[in-house]
C-alpha cells in the first residue's frame, strides 16, 4: 500500500519535482527513524503515510491563500490526503490519525505520540538541508525540536 500512496503523491505533485522530492526524502528519513525507535508496524505504516503526504495542502494552500505558509498547508492538507487515503481502502481510524499528524504538522506544541514526533524530526531532517540553515539555526531546533535518541544521532552526524 505505500507503493500506491507514494504514486498517488507523485501523480497530485506531477512536474513538481522539488516537492515530489521532499516527500521522498522525508519519507524515507520517517521510515528509518520509525524503525530503529521501535514503533509497531500500524504505527511505522501511519508515519510513513503521513511523512509521504505531509505536504499535499501545499498546492491548495498557494491557490486559495497564495501563500505556502505552514498553517494553510495544516488546513487543506488533511482534505486531500483523506481522498486519497479513502480511495486506496486504508481504514477510517488510521486516516483520522494520518490526517491529524497532516493538520498539525506544523504547531509543535501538538505533538502527542512518537509517530508525530518522528514526523517532525524527518521533516526537519530535510528542511535544514534544503533551506540551507546556519549552524546556529541547526542547533536551535535540535535543542526545542529534537527528543528521540534515533533523530538527535541523525541531526549531528549529518549536520555538526
Amino acid at each position: 500500500m505505500i507503493e500506491q500512496v507514494l504514486n498517488e503523491m507523485i501523480t497530485y505533485f506531477k512536474n513538481d519535482t522539488r516537492r515530489i522530492n521532499h516527500a521522498l526524502k522525508v519519507y524515507g528519513f520517517a521510515t528509518t527513524l520509525s524503525g530503529l525507535e521501535k514503533l509497531s508496524e500500524a504505527e511505522k505504516e501511519i508515519t510513513q503515510y503521513a511523512a509521504i503526504l505531509h505536504d499535499i495542502g501545499i498546492k491548495e494552500a498557494e491557490r486559495k491563500y497564495n501563500s505556502s505558509a505552514g498553517c494553510y498547508q495544516e488546513i487543506e492538507g488533511p482534505p486531500i490526503a483523506e481522498s486519497i487515503l479513502k480511495n486506496l481502502g486504508i481504514d477510517q481510524p488510521t486516516i483520522e490519525r494520518i490526517c491529524f499528524l497532516i493538520g498539525n504538522h506544523h504547531s509543535y506544541n501538538k505533538i502527542d505520540g512518537l509517530d508525530f514526533q518522528i514526523l517532525v524530526e524527518a521533516d526537519f531532517l530535510v528542511n535544514i538541508f534544503e533551506d540551507n540553515l546556519e549552524q546556529k539555526s541547526i542547533d536551535d531546533i535540535g535543542r526545542k525540536c529534537f527528543k528521540t535518541k534515533t533523530g538527535i544521532g541523525m541531526l549531528h552526524s549529518i549536520y555538526s
